[in-house]
């Protein structure tokens, strides 16, 4: 035992000198695992850290790789394997699991930077086509007959999941918190679904290049990327109230930095997006964030005031995935009654 004990220790001591010497020799590499639709916002974030890093660390070459998808196939990925250094998801669930199946991160992982490791954040709009052809504006508006709906895949996607979880709790207080009605109105809305696609991109891409749907629900983030490259006259963004607040959550993955020699340079990348360079980055691609004098003016104040966060409406997100979103859960029980 003590001679196994001792081989193991000398095992973990040549992988470390080994990631040393190959940072050295090669360069660092880091690989930020994150959800489907934040590729531009971090092309630009990363191409500003790497000339950050640099100056304060001259002799390193810096390279940071890019995985994306919906978070929750990308949380499977790291606990099957993938050598991810950090996160940078939309659902606090998806880094959570990483602790509670993996132990790769510690319990207490939110506590280690600002605003609960979430350095900006966001809340669900609906893009409709120019003009707003079918009356648009609110939640319950989703329910018209005959209305085409495009939003991501709940099961795999946290864009759907707060989706899914903002319908659901605008038609609950509605209902005076009657499940049964809230069930009602939520079958309406789910029957008008065309396209549960597998994440937020996906979704976008199917209702702006095959032109499919009446509304794309979506980040805002997302909604003004299409706005920006469509252009605005041809896409409207209602922002619906109340609304859900969504929470971006980050962490450095500490097995996997130990491993890969990158726990430096992995807590400064994620400590980075919390710095008025990158918070201002941030905002360009239609993101919101609590530094104040960072705060662009389209920040409408009246639509934070209207936000709520899910821990604080219905407990932790442990108790909203087993009753919503496991196989034989609310979701799947809405959708047997059949939609599109």
């Amino acid at each position: 035992m003590i001679i196994a004990r001792i081989f193991l220790k000398t095992i973990r001591a040549t992988v470390l000198l080994y990631c040393i010497f190959y940072a050295s020799v090669f360069g660092t590499v880091l690989l930020n695992s994150s959800y489907d639709v934040s590729r531009e916002l971090f092309l630009e974030i990363n191409s500003n850290f790497i000339k950050y890093w640099k100056d304060k660390n001259p002799e390193d070459t810096l390279i940071i790789r890019q995985s994306h998808a919906g978070s929750t196939r990308q949380a499977m990925a790291i606990l099957q394997g993938l050598r991810a250094d950090v996160v940078t998801y939309n659902q606090v669930i998806d880094v959570q699991i990483l602790h509670d199946r993996g132990k790769l991160i510690p319990e207490d992982w939110q506590d280690r930077l600002p605003n609960r490791s979430s350095p900006f954040y966001s809340t669900m709009v609906f893009l409709v086509r120019q003009g707003n052809p079918k009356g648009i504006y609110n939640w319950h508006d989703l329910t018209n007959e005959g209305l085409k709906i495009v939003f991501p895949n709940p099961k795999t996607s946290g864009n759907g999941r707060y989706t899914y979880l903002a319908a659901w709790n605008v038609f609950f207080k509605n209902s005076n918190e009657n499940i049964e009605q809230t069930r009602f109105w939520m079958q309406k809305f789910l029957q008008n679904v065309v396209v549960f696609d597998t994440g937020g991109r996906a979704a976008t891409s199917t209702f702006i290049d095959r032109n499919q749907g009446d509304v794309l629900i979506n980040f805002e983030s997302e909604a003004k990327l299409v706005q920006k490259q469509h252009g605005s006259d041809n896409y409207d963004i209602v922002i619906p109230k109340p609304n859900i607040l969504v929470e971006f959550p980050v962490t450095w993955i500490d097995r996997n930095v130990l491993r890969n020699g990158t726990e430096n340079v992995a807590q400064a990348y994620l400590n980075y997006l919390y710095t008025p360079s990158a918070q201002k980055i941030i905002t360009k691609f239609g993101y919101r964030v609590n530094t104040m004098d960072v705060i662009p003016m389209y920040q409408d104040g009246s639509v934070e005031s209207q936000l709520f966060r899910i821990e604080d409406q219905y407990g932790n997100w442990n108790i909203l995935m087993e009753t919503h979103f496991r196989r034989g859960g609310e979701l799947d029980k809405l959708l047997s009654v059949g939609h599109r």
